[in-house]
């Protein structure tokens, strides 16, 4: 696995972008194919199979694009005829190196180089299978695509997870003013009789995206984007999403103290509470399995800071939703999600410092991971990456960290000018779980040299 070829472009018109991105990716695809035996380089104009191994794309584009996704995809693959195979979404906001598109026409291609073996391309109507697939192909993680208005998505995503054997997914809830629309273009099987949108590889509802065996590398971590306004607080009655206690206390009584509110002013605690998330862990969080490391680290350990005395986990298994209601009546609120008993509760609020505090800190155990173990010979561990998948909340991006890019350029900041694409989603998937707020992070590992 070498490093992965990316480009991307904006234009009003798809086939102008579209030329724009090939012709990026010619230049590149040049530039590493090797000399021919007559001392010429890498081919111009339209490439052949065999010169290179990038049969898997990555494809993201902005809904502006969204009516022509069809001919986009064919026109791609005419133009990359080793490309094969096709995987991505279309979004209101997408990325790529160091920029963002976000509500404005934008198209992102990424080029991976890795042999069909290593990966399994799967959609609703092509399901990944059990952990052992056919032709021997097993699934340790998976980039996952989604639809947010799948019933039950959040147990499907559990579900999928459950067929890698690392148990650990990454990706996003695509969704966009066109609707949620996933690419899943495989050469294993063409779906004729299920409509052109499927029949190119298109689909809506559901889960798509690509599996990837045990030899292929990566290193992933879940940023989050919120600061505590309270200590964690263990939950000790809860039905469902209504949580009735906490620390033995009624769960309105401790939620009015934190926030140093009254019931009597009712605007006041709703203004308050409007800016108000909660932050949830479940009862022993476990730390998630092995992710398939090329040295077998698992690559998404958390990271805990504190808040006054109370250790709170900023890593992946804190989940933040939204606070939906009060019940006076019972001295109980109501959270956008169910809330485990004997697990821990902190009140959060959005904060634009801790978010970018804690997207350098991702990046920095990215690096970490990377570098080699004491007395191994080794250089810059961001050589190590071959590319890069980000996926980010669509209420992050630019707009919340203060100019176009800001939050791209953190990364290229942190990890250098790495082939990066991905997408603004509705809610983000790490490991086995669905986040908000948040963003995560994966890289691919090149291969080590051989010989």
């Amino acid at each position: 696995m070498r490093r992965f070829l990316q480009a991307h472009a904006t234009h009003p018109h798809w086939p102008m972008a579209a030329a724009l991105v090939l012709a990026q990716l010619r230049a590149l695809l040049a530039a590493a194919a090797p000399a021919d035996p007559a001392g010429h380089g890498g081919a111009a104009g339209r490439l052949e199979a065999g010169q290179t191994v990038t049969p898997l794309g990555l494809l993201y584009l902005t809904d502006h694009y969204a009516d022509a996704a069809a001919d986009i995809l064919d026109h791609l693959s005419a133009e990359l005829p080793q490309v094969t195979d096709w995987v991505g979404a279309v979004g209101v906001g997408i990325c790529a190196g160091g920029a963002e598109y976000i509500d404005e026409p934008g198209l992102a291609v990424m080029l991976c180089d890795l042999a069909p073996s290593r990966y399994r391309v799967f959609s609703g109507l092509a399901p990944l299978g059990a952990t052992q697939g056919p032709e021997g192909f097993v699934p340790q993680t998976a980039l996952v695509h989604a639809d947010p208005a799948t019933p039950d998505v959040t147990e499907l995503v559990q579900e999928l997870a459950e067929r890698t054997l690392g148990h650990y997914l990454f990706g996003g809830l695509a969704a966009s003013r066109a609707g949620s629309l996933q690419i899943a273009r495989s050469s294993r099987g063409g779906l004729a009789g299920h409509g052109r949108e499927a029949a190119a590889g298109l689909f809506r509802g559901g889960l798509s995206g690509v599996a990837f065996g045990p030899d292929v590398g990566i290193v992933s971590r879940v940023t989050q984007g919120v600061r505590a306004v309270s200590p964690a607080y263990r939950v000790t009655a809860a039905r469902a999403q209504c949580v009735d206690e906490l620390d033995g206390q009624p769960a309105l009584d401790v939620l009015l103290r934190a926030l140093d509110l009254s019931l009597d002013d009712l605007p006041a605690v709703i203004a308050r509470l409007r800016q108000t998330l909660v932050g949830l862990q479940a009862p022993a969080a476990q730390a998630p399995g092995g992710a398939g490391g090329p040295e077998g680290r698992t690559g998404h350990e958390g990271h805990r800071g504190h808040v006054g005395r109370v250790p709170l986990r900023l890593g992946d298994d804190l989940l933040v939703r939204h606070l939906v209601g009060l019940d006076p009546a019972r001295r109980a609120f109501v959270v956008a999600d169910e809330v485990p008993v004997g697990g821990t509760l902190t009140l959060c609020a959005r904060d634009v410092q801790a978010a970018r505090a804690d997207l350098v800190r991702i990046c920095a155990e990215i690096r970490d991971e990377l570098s080699p173990e004491e007395g191994e010979a080794g250089g810059d561990p961001v050589q190590r990456i071959a590319g890069a998948v980000y996926v980010s909340c669509n209420g992050r991006g630019g707009p919340h960290f203060g100019g176009p890019g800001a939050e791209l350029q953190i990364v290229r900041h942190a990890l250098g000018d790495v082939p990066l694409v991905g997408f603004f989603a509705a809610g983000e998937i790490a490991h086995h779980r669905l986040y908000g707020y948040t963003g995560v992070l994966t890289v691919f590992v090149a291969d080590a040299p051989s010989g």
